[in-house]
């Protein structure tokens, strides 16, 4: 079960221009942490209009965001610091260290949590089946790319055609105790979804 937050967007000067809603699950509270604490379906690839609606919905539930991580691969641009409402978030980029589908959200002293991110020209069905399968609890963790290749989203990394390094590499992270690869069947239909569909 995930847990649905409906919070307005980001608090604007003008009442004209009212802000959209986050779009975004999170798994429910006290459920296994597993790879991902949910996902997120930002609007567009630009991280100065889309981080501060998603700091407002996550400042009040899990701490006040300080610094966030994201892979290169799909943000055109990466500012250093980004102003959020009543404070500024660091911003940072790491390109084989961090899946491109995942942005990792930190909060001082708090915590760290790993968000999958959904890419924007992804169609409505397709996010609600991403969005419960991040939030879910049961069935195998799978990383955000993982996860995006199983959906079949549209900036997934197709695995048929992977090279035959990577599938020696695979088996002998297996070998070695790591996670196996393990075909998932993604959730039809969310349990509950999130805010600003």
């Amino acid at each position: 079960m995930s847990a649905t937050i409906d919070l307005p967007g980001p608090r604007r000067e003008s009442p004209a221009d009212p802000a959209p809603t986050a779009r975004l699950a999170l798994k429910a509270a006290g459920a296994p942490r597993g790879l991902l604490d949910g996902a997120w379906w930002p609007r567009s690839r630009d991280l100065l209009s889309e981080l501060p609606a998603l700091v407002d919905v996550l400042d009040p539930t899990w701490a006040r965001i300080t610094r966030i991580a994201v892979n290169p691969q799909h943000w055109p641009v990466i500012p250093r610091k980004i102003p959020v409402h009543g404070h500024v978030v660091k911003a940072g980029w790491f390109t084989p260290e961090l899946d491109p589908h995942k942005l990792l959200l930190l909060s001082y002293g708090v915590g760290r949590w790993d968000l999958l991110v959904i890419p924007p020209q992804t169609d409505e069905a397709t996010a609600a089946r991403l969005m419960a399968a991040a939030t879910t609890a049961t069935g195998p963790p799978l990383t955000a790319s993982a996860l995006m290749a199983a959906e079949g989203g549209p900036d997934a990394t197709p695995t048929a055609g992977r090279s035959r390094d990577a599938t020696e590499s695979e088996e002998a992270w297996e070998y070695e105790g790591g996670a196996p690869s393990i075909p998932v069947d993604v959730p039809a239909r969310p349990s509950r979804l999130l805010v600003g569909m």
